[in-house]
């Protein structure tokens, strides 16, 4: 098993070994024990507006590769597993609206809550049915039109979530509207953790993206840590662009042009002014990630302006540095680095966070 420890202090602090970004072992444990218990957003409230709309997707493919199916239920919303309790069967293979939920294998039905209500051939079998013939029902939780689940919780999603909802209670979630035309997948050939990592600090911004660092004020952006997530601030150069923010927010009086907030192991939520852009960091191997983009817009005439402007080319700059970082760790002449005191603290919180998941008991 791979084990690091990463010191509390920042000063003293060396970053992990160049197996993180590079050993496929490495890769599949922390599938386990950072991602499975994690709250994972799957969309929005709009994929099943109706009773009886069914969406089945599978999470996060090819790595927790989990097959899951939301349904609207008589207007609640559950998430089922979409694997029949039979034999192993998908449930539901397409977007449809129905009323029941068949396996179309050997006709095994349940009900839209996920209860066997019957199965052919079966008068004969002893003890059954039981509650493990059931669809599985995995934990729902919800925000604003969002939604989120987790695998294996061993945290509520408070323990996640609940400072960035504190902090931005006065947006008008109900709002924001999903864009699919705005909303696109990005092969990134680099390790997951590398392109988080690139996420996490603003130091890189005046040396990468010259577009955002002309509308952010770099001398004041600044970095909160939280128990399993943390928020960027975006600083505007001017007052333009900016979140019109009520008097009791705590950044009342800034020009905030942006709340970059990061979600562990590997969710981005980056809110502007003119609605929301969340990031998706969805490993595909050691060495290569596909980072979803999905657009929710709460202010068309504000869309593309200022800090929340020109996504893509941000994006396709974070890619190319990325992308040549994940050549540098596989040399033989690096393996460690250390942590801007005063830029890299957002990347120095991560690292700690998978020492602690993948070792609870470790200092770190």
């Amino acid at each position: 098993m791979f084990r690091f420890s990463i010191d509390a202090d920042i000063a003293k602090a060396k970053t992990p070994d160049t197996g993180l970004y590079t050993d496929p072992t490495i890769f599949q444990e922390i599938k386990e024990k950072c991602f499975a218990p994690s709250w994972q957003f799957i969309g929005g409230h709009s994929q099943v507006s109706t009773s009886g709309d069914a969406q089945p997707f599978i999470l996060l493919g090819n790595y927790l590769d989990e097959p899951l199916v939301l349904v609207n239920d008589n207007d609640t919303i559950r998430l089922l597993s979409n694997v029949c309790t039979h034999r192993g069967n998908l449930v539901v293979n397409e977007p449809c609206r129905l009323s029941q939920l068949r396996c179309r294998y050997h006709g095994r039905l349940f009900q839209l809550d996920g209860v066997l209500r019957s199965m052919p051939e079966f008068k004969e079998v002893q003890n059954f049915p039981t509650e493990t013939d059931n669809l599985k029902r995995l934990p729902l939780q919800t925000w604003g039109p969002w939604l989120f689940t987790s695998l294996n919780p061993t945290q509520p999603f408070e323990a996640y979530w609940g400072d960035i909802q504190r902090r931005l209670y006065w947006l008008p979630l109900d709002e924001y509207l999903f864009r699919p035309d705005l909303s696109r997948d990005f092969t990134v050939r680099a390790n997951w953790a590398l392109y988080c990592e690139n996420y996490l600090e603003g130091f890189h911004i005046p040396f990468v993206h010259a577009g955002l660092n002309a509308v952010i004020d770099f001398g004041d952006y600044t970095t909160e840590l939280f128990d399993n997530a943390n928020l960027q601030l975006g600083i505007a150069k001017d007052d333009e662009d900016c979140f019109d923010l009520p008097p009791d927010s705590p950044d009342y009086g800034k020009n905030v042009a942006a709340y970059y907030f990061f979600v562990f192991p590997n969710l981005m939520f980056n809110f502007y002014p003119w609605g929301l852009s969340v990031n998706i960091v969805k490993p595909q191997s050691q060495s290569e990630t596909i980072v979803s983009f999905r657009t929710w817009v709460a202010d068309e005439d504000r869309y593309n302006q200022g800090a929340g402007s020109g996504l893509d080319t941000v994006e396709h700059e974070d890619e190319e540095i990325v992308e040549a970082v994940q050549k540098g760790v596989r040399s033989r002449f690096y393996t460690h680095g250390r942590y801007s005191v005063t830029r890299e603290q957002g990347t120095h919180h991560f690292h700690r966070l998978i020492a602690r998941y993948l070792d609870p008991s470790s200092p770190a």
